[in-house]
């Protein structure tokens, strides 16, 4: 069971849509929403659900909207948050931007949208490319020359148009892994993770189905091969078109894809990562006038691997000015606004170590002491490298016609909350 009804507010409280999917909650109920939120806002209390008699508000806030959905029952929470962020992105498809004015723009599509997106509470036709086959839009005006429902909509692979045909059948796989590290001032690592999604692009013609296979542990347990080259993936989370009885019986991720760009895939590894760029922090006080920064930035990861579009931002104390630079290699830069030097090196190959010195005028140094010091955090991309070591072993590509389709795969891995802290 999900939602009796959803509303779009603007940031006021105001209702710009109602859609009432039930009829068994009250529209006006909508009322108690604002200043019920305001007062758990005052009292410290703000939780993503608030009660209002038998009424339950579930809402989440975007941009200059809140979306709410109200249930009697004891609704499956996590569903209703899913359709709400779906409500958001199929918006943010049709109309570019979703906020206040984008709403009052296209009330008819909208209301049009939310008749197709859920069914007396049920949701219903949630893929922004189907949608868009039916509900069409230019400018703000709704085209009513489709009046026939798209086979699609009715279709068992809803996702997936018939009749789709390409010159050049072709699949292009990323596999992109952000490493999440914290590192305290001792050099002891106290949070390290891996966040990994497949992301494909996929111009095939027909109604193609794809067998993708991964050097995943279990399917390696299960066969009886060598664990060594293996990663054991957690919280894995697929897209629609994945047949799980399938993934559950027997590891094999089979399914008949979207046309276009879609993420394949989610998982998680709580594992050990070794820093991939190491960084160490020297400051050197000098009276009461001057302060100097001393960084040093060390590639830990392959030698044959270089990382791209590297940001390395050091904390500076609030009152510091007159800034000098002196780099190894890259450029420095003060911003004054976010109290941090940024030094951004275009090209860092694996196993190098680079220098940065920043000189600055400090009127107070005993302020920065009271301040307390940030942690440094660092941008990163290094492509053709997994630091998990995953690997796509192969993609299968069947379809009734025969054509041979082409498989490119590509590897990143990249900073996700990258953060050491300096002593």
């Amino acid at each position: 069971m999900s939602a009796s009804a959803v509303f779009i507010l603007d940031v006021k409280g105001k209702p710009l849509i109602s859609r009432n999917y039930k009829g068994d909650v009250a529209m006006s109920e909508i009322d108690y929403f604002m200043p019920l939120l305001m007062q758990r806002e005052e009292e410290g209390a703000l939780t993503p659900l608030l009660s209002h008699g038998r009424v339950h508000f579930l809402w989440i806030k975007y941009s200059n909207l809140y979306l709410v959905a109200t249930t009697l029952k004891n609704a499956n929470a996590s569903l209703v948050y899913s359709f709400l962020y779906k409500i958001v992105e199929v918006f943010s498809e049709y109309f570019k931007e979703l906020e206040e004015e984008s709403i009052r723009d296209n009330f008819v599509i909208v209301y049009e949208l939310l008749d197709e997106l859920m069914d007396f509470g049920f949701p219903q036709t949630t893929d922004s490319k189907i949608l868009q086959e039916y509900i069409t839009q230019q400018g703000n005006k709704l085209e009513t020359g489709k009046s026939r429902v798209p086979p699609t909509v009715t279709n068992a692979v809803s996702w997936r148009s018939e009749g789709i045909k390409y010159k050049k059948n072709e699949v292009f796989i990323d596999v992109i892994e952000s490493v999440n590290l914290l590192v305290n001032a001792n050099g002891s690592v106290l949070l390290s993770e891996i966040v990994g999604t497949i992301k494909l692009k996929v111009f095939l013609s027909g109604m193609p189905e794809l067998r993708l296979g991964l050097n995943d542990r279990v399917l390696f347990e299960l066969t009886g091969r060598s664990k060594n080259k293996s990663v054991e993936l957690e919280d894995v989370k697929f897209h629609q078109c994945v047949r799980l009885s399938r993934f559950d019986n027997d590891r094999t991720i089979s399914f008949i894809p979207p046309d276009g760009d879609f993420e394949l895939m989610s998982y998680r590894l709580s594992t050990q990562v070794k820093p991939l760029i190491w960084i160490e922090s020297v400051i050197e006080k000098f009276s009461h006038s001057r302060v100097e920064i001393m960084v040093k930035a060390k590639g830990q990861f392959k030698k044959q691997s270089v990382a791209n579009g590297v940001e390395i931002s050091v904390p500076v104390p609030s009152d510091a000015d007159s800034p000098r630079f002196k780099t190894s290699v890259g450029s420095a830069k003060y911003v004054p606004e976010k109290n941090m030097v940024i030094w951004s090196i275009k090209s860092f190959p694996g196993g190098k170590e680079y220098l940065m010195r920043a000189h600055f005028g400090l009127p107070s140094v005993e302020k920065e002491e009271v301040e307390g010091r940030p942690p440094i955090g660092v941008k990163f991309e290094i492509p053709y490298f997994t630091v998990s070591g995953i690997q796509v072993r192969y993609m299968k590509i069947i379809e009734k016609s025969g054509y041979q389709a082409l498989p490119w795969v590509r590897y990143i891995t990249q900073s996700g909350d990258y953060q050491l802290r300096t002593s």
